[in-house]
């Protein structure tokens, strides 16, 4: 089973989460698949100062950035063979929703990346599951704006304690065409139609244990999902 793995830099604030990233790598390798770890050859939108907070007057690349996190190992987006993927997985961070999309300015009315919503739709189209976590949901949902495929997504819960508009955020989703869930971050949510499954992971105040096995639930949903799928493809 070889599983994308989907980065968008390396940092929360500009980049892919990387304690998301990390965990969802050791989830995928631990329930016995290959992972494919890949990004975009494109500048970031910018770069931050994660011990400030602070904007940095420089330029990074996404794809040399994510090359971090994946030691080294990855395959630029325009050079992935989607026949070579049984699942795609994406991690999050701000770089979904500034280096993928820019939802983070724009909301609803953002523009995505052509080849990341190329991939998106490519892996809906031939049914093969996707995994999204904490704000990675929003690339999903821009992606699959307009196809009139209902996506059931999330990205947390009003009711629980969150740094993020998580109302706000489901609304605006559910504008372009999703249908978004509350999820605990230890919980995941299954569209199984679509094949997808979403968990909230850091949009909710949680520790790393708990992202974890919301993670771990995750990556177990998606390798079930890989597995009735190929057995309905009579694999």
């Amino acid at each position: 089973m070889k599983v994308g793995v989907l980065l968008s830099g390396c940092g929360v604030y500009d980049g892919t989460e990387i304690h998301e990233a990390v965990l969802t790598l050791l989830a995928l390798e631990k329930a016995g698949a290959e992972t494919i770890c890949i990004a975009p050859d494109i500048d970031q939108y910018h770069v931050v100062n994660h011990l400030t907070g602070e904007e940095m007057p420089e330029k990074r690349n996404v794809l040399v950035e994510s090359a971090r996190i994946a030691r080294g190992k990855i395959t630029p987006l325009d050079q992935v063979n989607i026949e070579e993927l049984d699942a795609l997985a994406m991690p999050g961070g701000f770089g979904t929703a500034k280096n993928f999309t820019n939802w983070a300015f724009k909301g609803a009315e953002s523009q995505i990346h052509e080849g990341v919503k190329q991939l998106i739709r490519e892996m809906i189209h031939e049914n093969k599951p996707i995994a999204a976590v904490c704000m990675s949901p929003t690339t999903l949902a821009k992606a699959l704006e307009g196809t009139g495929i209902k996506a059931v997504l999330t990205v947390g819960n009003t009711d629980k304690a969150s740094h993020y508009d998580i109302a706000g955020i489901s609304k605006a989703m559910e504008s372009i065409g999703a249908k978004v869930l509350m999820c605990d971050n230890e919980d995941v949510i299954e569209d199984d139609i679509n094949n997808i499954v979403t968990s909230p992971c850091y949009m909710m105040d949680v520790s790393i244990v708990e992202v974890y096995k919301g993670i771990q639930k995750t990556v177990s949903k998606l390798v079930e999902m890989v597995v009735l799928q190929n057995e309905s493809d009579g694999e």
